[in-house]
């Protein structure tokens, strides 16, 4: 009980950008721990489920009008979320590795800490 109260008052008192940056760490933390996973288990398609879903939100908030960001810093990152939804689906049939997923991610996450 005490970790679940930690965990809402940090989040409740966390600025977006430090959620955004969170939620990034949290699913790229997993990405790396199964990047050499068996494709087929099913902790491997939850870790590439997960960051599609982050990124499908991402760029739902993105696409809003209420979404104060540049509009052509909005445009490069959706274009990022489509490529991060066409790579995870290649990832997913095994055509393609999970470290370019990885990195993307990575690399937002250091755009969110400057």
């Amino acid at each position: 009980m005490l970790r679940t109260e930690h965990s809402r008052v940090q989040t409740e008192s966390e600025s977006p950008r430090e959620t955004e940056y969170r939620l990034f760490s949290e699913v790229t933390r997993v990405l790396m721990s199964v990047g050499a996973s068996d494709r087929s288990s099913e902790e491997f398609r939850q870790a590439i489920d997960r960051n599609r879903r982050l990124w499908a939100a991402l760029r739902a908030d993105l696409e809003s009008e209420a979404n104060w960001l540049a509009r052509d810093l909005k445009a490069k990152l959706i274009s990022l979320a489509l490529w991060v939804d066409r790579h995870s689906e290649i990832v997913l049939d095994s055509q393609a590795e999970v470290g370019p997923l990885i990195a993307v991610n990575r690399t937002i996450m250091e755009g969110l800490v400057t």
